[in-house]
């Protein structure tokens, strides 16, 4: 696609990355048909087609407008488009830079701007623990489109589990993120547990905190930045010492977000050559399940009933991460059912996107919630698993089946009979 970039964006770093994006689109549109808002909306500008040419048209020199900004918003960056894209466009960096400068053009409405900045400034925040905490505690009398933001405390048993102590020759950090410590604590603790029994020991840096993609994503990018470089001081003497084989991550939105800090501050002098190597250590925790097939087979003891499984946009096409999760826990004995149709859809939960589009958010569940049942017609599933926090308190949200992720159930199934599937 050819195109002649305005003055104000010639030469610049963000200008000249978005004309070699633009340059690889052959404006086939093969991304259309798998493009979720444009499944829903049937309009060319809420698909990635046409968001390319907003974003190029801008780039050119042309004012955009709020309706500019709508169909860019309404994008779930699930980069689904990438995964079909025959020409490699990286549609993912291009509209962040499209947001980034139409943000910067077009004001926002007042009430808007009021949600995403407590979206940004409140994920993030330490407060935002004990804020739960309380959301727990009225759970039952909270209107339903809050309550579906607010899981039930964990569980006694879960509780009663503890953080493994034990120490190993072999060590990993692992991020403890910002949110999934308040809303889903087992998925972390079940991860070191997990890890504890195939003679791996997770380190947390506590000094670390969200991974930057809530700012980020909400165009807040000088902000997700400084969050990056807070995590890199925060990791870099365990890797500078060699005491960590890597960084493991069990939310696969943010780890799609860390392996690209070395993209991300790849302009930073200070931080350029750090990031790059956070980013080649990041790991989500998928991919040491071949090696953990290895250490736990004839140690697990799986559920009978079959679970349904729904692979994050962030790790099959933000990670590339495919078939892993299937694989792996098919080898330990588990029965895992994908939807048989459109499996590689998003789920509508998308970071923020289901509190600023909830209408587009709850269609994209209730299909995605529909196709799975689909596949469970003869008996409901045990539980619907996930890898990334968002995902399993978004759908769970739409259903009564539980909806865990895949870590924590591999952890009961070590604990023994008598654990929640």
């Amino acid at each position: 696609m050819q195109t002649t970039l305005a003055p104000q964006y010639a030469g610049t770093p963000e200008g000249q990355e978005a004309e070699a994006i633009l340059r690889k689109c052959v404006h086939c549109g093969f991304c259309t048909a798998t493009c979720p808002t444009y499944q829903l909306l049937g309009d060319e500008l809420d698909g990635p087609r046409g968001r390319i040419y907003l974003i190029k048209q801008v780039l050119e020199g042309h004012e955009p407008t709020r309706k500019t900004q709508l169909h860019l918003d309404r994008c779930l960056t699930c980069r689904n488009c990438e995964s079909t894209c025959p020409s490699g466009v990286q549609y993912g960096h291009l509209v962040d830079i499209g947001r980034k400068i139409v943000d910067e053009k077009v004001p926002r409405p007042l009430a808007e701007r009021a949600t995403r900045w407590a979206l940004k400034e409140g994920l993030p925040s330490p407060l935002f623990g004990p804020a739960m905490k309380v959301g727990q505690a009225v759970r039952g009398l909270l209107p339903q489109v809050l309550r579906e933001k607010v899981p039930p405390a964990s569980s006694p048993e879960q509780r009663a589990r503890p953080w493994p102590t034990r120490h190993h020759a072999r060590r990993v950090l692992m991020l403890a993120g910002c949110v999934q410590p308040a809303m889903a604590p087992n998925i972390n603790a079940a991860t070191a547990r997990v890890l504890d029994a195939a003679g791996i020991e997770c380190v947390i840096a506590r000094e670390a905190g969200c991974c930057g993609a809530v700012r980020f994503h909400l165009n807040d990018q000088d902000g997700g930045l400084a969050q990056m470089r807070a995590n890199i001081d925060a990791w870099w003497p365990y890797v500078e010492r060699g005491e960590v084989e890597c960084l493991v991550i069990n939310a696969s939105g943010c780890g799609v977000t860390v392996k690209e800090y070395g993209h991300l501050l790849r302009g930073d002098a200070q931080y350029a050559e750090r990031a790059a190597r956070i980013s080649q250590l990041a790991r989500d925790v998928s991919e040491l399940l071949p090696e953990l097939v290895t250490h736990l087979k004839g140690r697990v003891r799986p559920p009978s009933a079959p679970l349904a499984y729904h692979p994050p946009c962030t790790l099959q096409h933000g990670q590339k991460l495919r078939g892993g999760v299937e694989q792996g826990l098919a080898a330990l004995g588990f029965e895992l059912r994908l939807a048989r149709v459109e499996a590689h859809l998003c789920c509508g939960s998308a970071g923020t996107y289901s509190v600023l589009h909830p209408e587009l958010s709850h269609q994209l569940r209730e299909r995605k919630l529909g196709a799975l049942g689909e596949v469970f017609a003869d008996q409901p599933p045990a539980a619907i698993l996930s890898g990334n926090v968002g995902c399993i308190q978004h759908l769970q949200g739409g259903t009564a089946t539980p909806v865990r992720h895949w870590i924590e159930v591999l952890d009961d199934a070590l604990a023994g009979p008598g654990t929640p599937a």
